[in-house]
């Protein structure tokens, strides 16, 4: 599953992705961060980009668009750290962009 790297720190079933609201709603602009930014064990912070269906579309577009959301929504902001859990079999060129 492509939205499962935050389970075990929800403690919790798969929270609903980025991607995933952004599709229901219309666009990743009518999403607020409270919406998909879930406090987790130890208070660590935990969102889900989410991607498209396996073999379909570009999972590394998907992931853009929620690092772009989350920077334009000010999640970066008064963190210690920050860790990425992407996939390691993107056929596509997505993940040339550099995450900072």
């Amino acid at each position: 599953s492509k939205a499962d790297s935050t389970r075990l720190m929800l403690h919790s079933k798969a929270q609903t992705t980025v991607l995933h609201l952004a599709a229901e709603r219309g666009a990743v602009e009518d999403i607020e961060l409270h919406e998909v930014m879930l406090k987790g064990f130890r208070d660590v912070l935990c969102v889900e980009s989410g991607g498209p269906e396996p073999g379909v579309g570009c999972a590394g577009r998907g992931i853009i668009t929620a690092i772009n959301f989350l920077e334009e929504n000010g999640a970066y902001q008064d963190l210690d750290f920050v860790s990425y859990d992407v996939l390691g079999d993107v056929v596509c060129g997505g993940f040339a962009m550099p995450i900072r």
